[in-house]
């Protein structure tokens, strides 16, 4: 038989699904899990105890009826897509059959627990504001790890993270990820603690829907963060632990510290302390400046203010001086008048003489001693004189 191509041969089985009227419109019973919306589409698979079959749904209006866990029946028909080689159940219907027993278990021991307050906002512990230390419980092998290393590490490269291998789905899953939770408790070198793992069914995620988990998570010492699964999944160690966050990249985020940022930050900061300095200083220049001018100004006015009152004192010191000279000019001339007409010579200019006996000045006859000599004295000399006849 000669051989054919692949696209021949999905276009022929796609032929006989769509052939065959018996395939048409057919109901499925199941329980949900796998529940992701993308472009407006619904994708989910169904499950029992043996099988799974994965479904497609077009149609929005059902969309809030198919939940995670629920047991529904699906009306609709096998589509084979050629393209990608694979079988897809295209959903028409969808009506509620009940719950599944898993997600039963899950409302029931959620019910307890939270009956016991172990997921009271009061248990909760914050967050250290200083975190240097990640302890992160999942697997070495799955891409969880490497996601939260990726992002931690790029926003702080000086972050050290811990890891705790464990199982994340499976036997013995709940048993390895509580004893991890209770290790890391007492680990004194870890600041706090992600349990994480990617997303999945209720069944894959059924680890963490346990009571030794959960009952590990409540008495763990140190602050826990849940990261399990993707944003719509819930499972009961998101409401015990003290944080929840909607993927392990998220937490990953939660606990660091952008460098680039905290960089950017400082440069920030550095910069407006520089301007802040930068201005005051530049004012305190200005203040200086004004200060300098107001004070040359003040200067200015003062000496020119000091010379004109200089001028002035010596301008009325001159006048003063001026009117004291005149007004001893003045007095002289009026002493020199004065000692002019008692002058003694003056009067011998006039034609008169003076008699002195005895060197005292004769002024009456009565005073003149006929028997001695006296002198007369005249404006040009004098003579000796005697008297010869005495007339009173």
């Amino acid at each position: 038989m000669e051989a054919i191509s692949v696209t021949k041969l999905n276009t022929i089985i796609k032929q006989i699904f769509d052939a065959e009227e018996l395939l048409h419109n057919i109901p499925v019973v199941g329980e949900v899990f796998g529940v992701n919306i993308t472009r407006n589409v619904l994708y989910f698979s169904l499950k029992d105890s043996d099988s799974t079959l994965p479904c497609v749904c077009f149609y929005p209006n059902y969309f809030d009826l198919v939940k995670e866990g629920d047991k529904v029946i699906v009306t609709g028909s096998p589509n084979y897509y050629v393209k990608g080689g694979r079988l897809n159940f295209n959903v028409n219907k969808v009506e509620s059959a009940g719950q599944g027993k898993l997600y039963e278990e899950f409302l029931k021991l959620k019910e307890k627990l939270q009956s016991e307050g172990l997921f009271d906002a009061s248990h909760k512990k914050k967050l250290p504001s200083v975190i240097k230390r990640i302890g992160v419980i999942t697997s070495r092998e799955g891409a969880v790890i490497q996601d939260i290393k990726n992002v931690a590490w790029r926003r702080n490269p000086t972050v050290d993270i811990v890891l705790y291998n464990t199982r994340v789905q499976g036997v013995n899953a709940e048993s390895e990820i509580a004893r991890a939770i209770e290790n890391f408790s007492h680990y004194e070198n870890i600041d706090v603690i992600v349990v994480a793992r990617g997303g999945g069914s209720l069944e894959d995620l059924w680890a963490y829907n346990t009571e030794a988990v959960a009952r590990a998570t409540y008495n763990c010492q140190k602050p826990i963060i849940s990261a399990v699964g993707h944003e719509t999944d819930f499972t009961i160690i998101d409401f015990v632990s003290d944080l929840r966050a909607p993927t392990p990249s998220v937490a990953a985020e939660l606990l660091t510290f952008n460098l680039q940022d905290k960089k950017a930050n400082a440069q920030m900061l550095f910069d407006n302390f520089y301007k802040v300095c930068k201005n005051y200083l530049n004012s305190k220049i200005n203040q200086y400046n004004i200060t300098k001018l107001r004070l040359a100004s003040l200067s200015e006015n003062l000496l020119s203010y000091e010379q004109n009152r200089i001028f002035n004192l010596k301008n009325q010191l001159i006048k003063n001086y001026g009117d004291f000279i005149n007004q001893k000019y003045y007095e002289t001339g009026l002493i020199e008048t004065t000692l002019n007409k008692i002058n003694p010579t003056n009067v011998l200019k006039q034609g008169y003489a003076k008699l002195e006996q005895n060197k005292k000045a004769i002024n009456k006859i009565v005073d003149l001693d006929r028997n001695q000599a006296f002198t007369i004295n005249f404006i040009d000399g004098r003579v000796d004189a005697k008297t010869i006849d005495n007339k009173e």
